[in-house]
Order: C-alpha cells, then sequence, then structure tokens
C-alpha cells in the first residue's frame, strides 16, 4: 500500500483512456491505492478497469474543480489521449484552483526515421487541406470525432478503422474496420494492402499500439500527413508507470521526477 508523505491515504483520480491509463489502473490496484478511474465516454464499449469507473464529462473546468473537492482527491493524474487537449487544459486550470498536485502520464512523440514520407501539419484543417487532388485511398487514423473535413473533400475513398460501429460510412466513400489495438506491423501491411492504399492521415499520438501502421508506410513507401499534437500548457509529465507510483508517495506536491513537458 502506498502513503503519501504530505497525505497519510492519497485518493487519486485518473483521467483514462489510453494504453498507458490502463496500466496505471493497474499498478494503483496492485499498490492498493484508493483510486478513481474517469472515462470521457466517447467509446460504446470501454475497457474494464480494476479500479471504480467514472465515464462522463465533469461540467468543464469549473465542475471538475468542484468534483475533485467534493470527492477529496489529493492527486490528478493526466493519462488521456495526447489529443483530449480540452479535458487536459481543464485538468491544469481544475488544479491550480484547488491547489491539487496534477502530474501528466505522457507517451513520447513519435520521431521521424529513415524512408519516412511524412508531411507533418499542425491541425485536422491543414491535415483535410494536404490531401492530393487525385482521387486517393487514404487510411484515415485518426478516429471519429473529425472525419467530416476529409470527407467533404471529394472523390476520395476513406478507410477508418474503429473501436465500435458508431460512424457509417456509403461503400463507395469508404470502408469501416472494427478492431482495438494493440496492431502488429504485419496486420497492418495486409490492411494496406488489401484496401490499395495510397496516403495515410494519422494523429502524432505516439506510443507502440498504433505505431505499426507507420512501419507498415514506411515499408510499401506510402506517404503519412501526420497531425501535430495541440498545444497545453506546461505540467510535470513523465512517460512511465513507475514514476507516477514514485509521485503518489513523495512529498504532497513534489514530483520528484522531470517537470518538462514531454514531446
Amino acid at each position: 500500500m502506498i502513503e503519501s508523505q504530505g497525505s497519510a491515504i492519497p485518493r487519486v483520480l485518473v483521467l483514462g483512456g489510453t494504453t498507458e491509463a490502463s496500466r496505471l489502473a493497474q499498478a494503483l490496484a496492485d499498490a492498493q491505492v484508493d483510486a478513481i478511474f474517469s472515462y470521457a465516454g466517447r467509446t460504446e464499449s470501454p475497457l474494464p478497469q480494476p479500479l471504480p469507473v467514472r465515464v462522463g464529462g465533469f461540467g468543464g473546468m469549473d465542475g471538475l474543480r468542484t468534483w475533485l473537492r467534493e470527492q477529496r482527491i489529493s492527486h490528478v493524474v493526466d493519462a488521456t489521449h495526447p489529443f483530449a487537449a480540452q479535458m487536459s487544459r481543464n485538468a491544469v486550470d481544475a488544479c491550480a484552483a484547488t491547489g491539487i498536485p496534477l502530474l501528466a502520464l505522457e507517451r513520447p512523440a513519435w520521431q521521424s526515421q529513415v524512408g519516412d514520407h511524412w508531411q507533418q501539419v499542425p491541425d485536422i484543417a491543414s491535415a483535410a487541406q494536404a490531401l492530393p487532388k487525385a482521387p486517393s485511398r487514404i487510411f484515415l487514423a485518426i478516429g471519429r470525432q473529425h472525419v467530416e473535413p476529409f470527407l467533404a473533400r471529394s472523390p476520395h475513398w476513406f478507410l477508418l478503422r474503429l473501436v465500435d460501429a458508431s460512424l457509417a460510412l456509403p461503400p463507395e466513400r469508404g470502408h469501416i474496420v472494427l478492431a482495438r489495438g494493440p496492431f502488429t506491423v504485419a496486420n497492418d501491411t495486409a490492411l494496406l494492402q488489401q484496401h490499395r492504399i495510397t496516403h495515410i492521415v494519422a494523429k502524432n499520438s505516439g506510443g507502440s499500439g498504433a505505431e505499426s501502421k507507420l512501419h507498415a508506410a514506411r515499408a510499401l513507401g506510402l506517404p503519412v500527413i501526420l497531425i501535430d499534437r495541440p498545444a497545453i500548457p506546461p505540467r510535470p509529465t513523465v512517460a512511465r508507470v513507475e514514476q507516477v507510483l514514485q509521485w503518489i508517495a513523495g512529498p504532497h506536491g513534489n514530483t520528484g521526477v522531470a517537470t518538462e513537458r514531454g514531446v
């Protein structure tokens, strides 16, 4: 059992949704830490967790601030997706307002390697504008929330890979594959070849679970339009679950680990 030097019995909020968040949840459960795991509620079938789970938004920064106080949270760990920027910004502001320590568990971003054909763009709109003018077959690996700007740019055909069947595409515009990562290079290579993909659009989410599509693109010589991460206010950041456990056990409000935001 972990006991914080600044608070004898820590009570932790984990803002989850990533593979790293699930690993952290298991580590906290194993260490018998009093913790709550929060899902945004965008997925119909989220992974079960070994911690008490809440699903849905908090009602913005003010709602989160109120909830943290009501639940007597002592530590907040932001382990959301790198593109869940609004939730991360709300966490920064709410923790600053309440004085509750905040730590981000964040994957390092992907870095280009020899053989990559990347075009890095700042946001979704720029990625849609970067699509080729000629009709192309595009693997749109960005989830379901921001598909519309791409569908508006005909005459392309799109392959989407989603966790649940929450979106429909007419056959002439594309195809949806239902699957949950982690994925393998062999399977992603076969997927790209099967659907005769000519371009990939992806968010630079980092991590190993979805990196295989970039390895497959490199091997096949396919161009990738890669969307940069959104800006988030500075906050203490680590890349490993063990560092989060050390932080919780350390002096209240003192991370004892690197405080620069990972990239």
